[in-house]
């Protein structure tokens, strides 16, 4: 049984969308930005704002290395995940990656807690930016896009359950 690996920008849905979808797989459950947090001892944000993004990205690539191979888990990764070759090699070794996708017009206006939810990004980028720099990454990494746009998160768990269910995995 393979593992479901999130990806996408912030404020798409991965951690929520995850939750539903573990419970209604029968899997377990990982977030990779609470282990971040769990093995720094801090925010995000506060890694990002005091540390710098690339300080940052480093913790996420070791915190996404450390995720072990366990089959029959949905993995929700933080947006930035897709600037680690190695992080994201180590994701799809035993995994599919879903890239859930919406535009970037609809990302801002769900994105209203911008300066305090960690998102990964110079001080000086805005959502635009940093939706130009990371949509390549999610295509080239993702082996299904789920699109996402007008959809509920329960609707898109329906939509990645039934895609998995297509490509042959059952669950437990």
């Amino acid at each position: 049984m393979k593992n479901i690996v999130l990806i996408g920008m912030p404020g798409v849905g991965k951690s929520t969308v995850g939750v539903l979808l573990a419970k209604a797989l029968g899997f377990s459950f990982v977030d990779t930005d609470l282990i971040i947090q769990r093995n720094t001892g801090r925010l995000l944000q506060d890694i990002i704002d005091n540390d710098g993004l690339d300080a940052f990205c480093a913790e996420e690539e070791r915190a996404i290395c450390s995720v072990t191979a366990e089959h029959g888990a949905v993995i929700a990764t933080g947006g930035s995940a897709v600037y680690s070759e190695n992080a994201m090699l180590h994701l799809k070794k035993h995994g599919v990656v879903y890239y859930l996708s919406l535009p970037v017009e609809e990302l801002i206006g769900r994105l209203s807690n911008i300066t305090t939810r960690g998102i990964a990004k110079r001080p000086e980028d805005t959502i635009e930016d940093v939706f130009r720099r990371r949509a390549e990454l999610y295509e080239q990494y993702a082996d299904i896009t789920i699109d996402c746009i007008g959809s509920s998160a329960e609707q898109t768990v329906a939509k990645i359950c039934e895609q998995f269910r297509k490509e042959g995995y059952n669950g437990l």
